[in-house]
């Protein structure tokens, strides 16, 4: 029974053996690697068993436009092809990583004299870029009571940008109660899309705000911006409407008053107006030097 168990266990141990030594298997150090823009970054491609002694090795880059050569026939191509080499037997390492190369790699090796020839694997890199300034808007003054809104844009980081912001060199918290600089102040901040939104401004929120723009690669702030609170001048107001209101009054009742006195008529009548006789009778009438007093001219015509 014990000889039968050995015989067992040399035959399994024999078989793992074989199938090492005819099989081609791939590892790497790291599945997610990642680097800042502009620093290098190595893909481990690391062979743990092979019998070929001359394998193909190939790398490609994977997309949504679909896979492309990266290392083939033992050349660098594409985008890498100045800015990447081969460390031996099948490690890819990058010197000079861009925002471009964030993408999944895939290594692949055939050999051919192994019973299994063929083995791969993908690595998915990021390469972090820091963000540039971003595009603040912080509006100049408030009427007191008024909601005003702050915002901040910033579109060339990656990882996608988080947002923060200052009043005077002091960080905003996400929640106002949780400070008590900011308990009373009714605002809502969104540190994904970079808005500030007040409800209600009150005079102490009045000062200087700037943004930052943060991902795991840097950060950059903006230039900080003031935004006054005043208050609004009811009495004021009222009294100028009134001025106004009595002021196209006295205009409207000079004008009607103008009307009546006949200061816009159109015409005057001067001297007396006399009517000419119709001249229908076939006599001519001269006017004597006495009003009134009319002969013939002439006699009748038959």
């Amino acid at each position: 029974m014990a000889q039968t168990r050995l015989a067992c266990l040399l035959t399994l141990l024999s078989t793992h053996c074989c199938f090492s030594v005819l099989a081609v298997v791939l590892r790497t150090n790291d599945g997610s690697p990642w680097t800042d823009e502009f620093d290098k970054i190595e893909l481990s491609c690391l062979i743990e068993s092979i019998s070929t002694t001359n394998p193909r090795i190939e790398w490609k880059k994977i997309t949504s436009e679909g896979p492309s050569y990266v290392y083939f026939e033992k050349k660098i191509s594409g985008d890498l092809e100045n800015r990447a080499v081969i460390r031996e037997p099948a490690t890819l390492l990058i010197t000079n990583a861009t925002r471009s190369d964030t993408a999944k790699y895939r290594c692949e090796v055939t050999a051919a004299d192994d019973q299994k020839s063929f083995d791969e694997i993908v690595i998915d890199l990021v390469v972090r870029v820091k963000p540039v300034v971003p595009k603040c808007s912080v509006p100049k003054s408030v009427p007191f009571g008024k909601s005003a809104e702050l915002s901040c844009v910033e579109d060339e980081g990656f990882p996608k940008s988080q947002y923060q912001w200052f009043k005077n060199r002091e960080e905003i918290p996400d929640d106002p109660k949780t400070s008590l600089k900011f308990f009373n102040s009714s605002y809502t901040l969104n540190a994904d899309t970079g808005t500030l939104k007040f409800i209600a401004v009150r005079k102490e929120d009045a000062g200087e705000y700037f943004c930052r723009a943060k991902n795991d690669a840097g950060y950059a702030e903006c230039t900080a911006q003031k935004m006054e609170v005043y208050d609004i001048d009811l009495l004021g107001i009222i009294l100028g409407v009134l001025v106004v209101v009595i002021v196209l009054t006295c205009i409207t009742v000079g004008i009607c008053c103008a009307y009546k006195q006949g200061y816009f008529s159109s015409q005057k009548q001067t001297g007396n107006n006399y009517k000419v006789p119709a001249k229908g009778d076939g006599v001519d009438y001269v006017r004597t030097e006495d009003e009134g007093d009319f002969r013939h001219k002439s006699s009748f015509v038959i």
